[in-house]
C-alpha cells in the first residue's frame, strides 16, 4: 500500500492517546457518579449498565477515528500500467571558447554573454535533447545528448576563454564536432546553435556547413559582440586585467564580430543568423523555430500509476461512528462477543 499524503500516518501517534483518554473518561465518570450518588442508587444503576458494551462503543470510535486518519493519508491500492512518451530534437549548442571571447564590447564580456545564452536555452527547453561542444583551435563534446538539463547547466559552469589550451578559433571543427554527436541514421530532428564573434583561422567553415546540411543539421548562429569590435583584453588566472593582447609587430589585435559568415553558415543550412541582444529575444525566436521542426519519439517511460482509495477507508469510519451511535450501554441489547 502506498499513502499519497504519509505525512498524515504521524497521527497515528494519537491512537493509543485516544485509547488511554477514553479509559480514564470512563473511570472517571463512573467514580463521578459514585461520589454523587447514594450507594444504594448507585448499585441499582451498576447494575443496569453493561460495561462491555462501554468497551465496544470505545473500540468502535478509536477505530473510526483510525480509519479517518487512513483517509486523510490517501491510501492507494491497486494501479495500472501507464507509459509516458516524451518527444523532441536533438539540439548541440556549441560555445566559442577562444581568447577573443574575453573581449569586453558586450558587456560583461563576449564570454560570460555566451554563457548566459546557453543557460537560457535550456531552461526554455521541454522534452528536447541537449548536448554542449566546446571549441577553440580544437573542438571536444563538453556535454553529450541528454535530457538532464541540470547537468548540463553544471557543465556549461565549467565554459572559459582558459579551458582549451590550442589558441585560435575553428569554427569547421566546431561544426564537425557537432555533426558527431547526433545520431548517425538520422537526417532530421537536428539543430545546433553556434554562439561565437565569428572569427575563423581558416578553417574552411563554409565546406564544414555544407556537410552539416547533407547530414540534416539545421544551424542557427548568434553573433556575440560589435563589428566595429574592441581589443581583445589579456586576463590573469584570477581575472585580473593585465594589458591587451598584442600580434607579432606589436600592435594591438582587434576582435570584431563577423556577421557575413555568421550569416552564410545558418544560411547554407536552412537555419537563421542573429545578433545577441541584453533581452535574449534571439533566443526566444530560435526556440520558437526549433520548436516547430519535426519531432522523433526520445525517451519512454512506463510507470504504475496507484489509485487512491481514500472513500473505502472514510466510508469504514462513517459506518463504525453511526453504529456506535445506536448502541446503548444498558443490559439487554446485544455485543459480538456477548452470549
Amino acid at each position: 500500500m502506498h499513502f499519497q499524503h504519509p505525512v498524515f500516518l504521524y497521527f497515528l501517534i494519537l491512537v493509543p492517546a485516544a485509547v488511554i483518554f477514553l479509559i480514564y473518561a470512563a473511570r472517571k465518570k463512573a467514580l463521578d457518579a459514585k461520589k454523587l450518588a447514594l450507594p444504594a442508587a448507585f448499585a441499582r444503576l451498576s447494575a443496569r449498565l453493561n460495561p462491555r458494551k462501554r468497551a465496544f462503543s470505545g473500540i468502535l470510535l478509536v477505530t473510526a477515528f483510525f480509519f479517518f486518519i487512513l483517509a486523510l493519508a490517501g491510501p492507494e491500492i491497486g494501479g495500472k500500467l501507464v507509459e509516458i512518451k516524451r518527444s523532441g530534437i536533438d539540439l548541440i549548442i556549441a560555445v566559442d571558447c577562444s581568447a577573443s571571447m574575453d573581449t569586453q564590447d558586450i558587456k560583461p564580456s563576449r564570454m560570460l554573454k555566451a554563457k548566459d545564452s546557453l543557460a537560457s536555452i535550456i531552461n526554455k527547453m521541454q522534452g528536447d535533447r541537449v548536448g554542449i561542444v566546446a571549441f577553440a583551435g580544437v573542438a571536444f563534446v563538453q556535454c553529450p545528448l541528454t535530457l538532464d538539463y541540470s547537468a548540463a547547466k553544471m557543465l556549461l559552469e565549467l565554459l572559459d576563454t582558459r579551458l582549451i589550451p590550442k589558441p585560435g578559433t575553428a569554427l569547421a571543427e566546431a561544426i564537425r564536432t557537432g555533426i558527431k554527436s547526433f545520431p548517425d541514421k538520422e537526417r532530421k530532428h537536428k539543430a545546433m546553435i553556434l554562439l561565437t564573434d565569428g572569427e575563423d583561422h581558416n578553417s574552411d567553415p563554409m565546406a564544414a556547413a555544407a556537410e552539416a546540411r547533407k547530414e540534416g543539421v539545421r544551424i542557427y548562429t548568434v553573433g556575440i559582440g560589435r563589428p566595429e569590435g574592441e581589443p581583445i583584453p589579456l586576463l590573469e588566472a584570477n581575472g585580473t586585467f593585465s594589458g591587451y593582447r598584442k600580434d607579432k609587430n606589436g600592435q594591438t589585435v582587434m576582435s570584431k564580430l563577423d556577421e557575413m559568415l555568421l550569416q552564410k553558415i545558418a544560411l547554407e543550412t536552412g537555419g537563421k543568423y542573429f545578433r545577441a541582444t541584453g533581452s535574449d529575444v534571439e533566443l526566444d525566436r530560435i526556440y520558437d523555430d526549433i520548436s516547430g521542426m519535426e519531432k522523433k519519439e526520445l525517451k519512454s517511460t512506463t510507470y504504475i500509476k496507484y489509485e487512491n482509495r481514500y472513500q473505502y477507508f472514510a466510508f469504514l469510519a462513517f459506518l463504525l461512528i453511526i453504529t456506535e451511535m445506536f448502541i446503548s450501554e444498558r443490559k439487554g441489547i446485544w455485543v459480538p462477543w456477548e452470549k
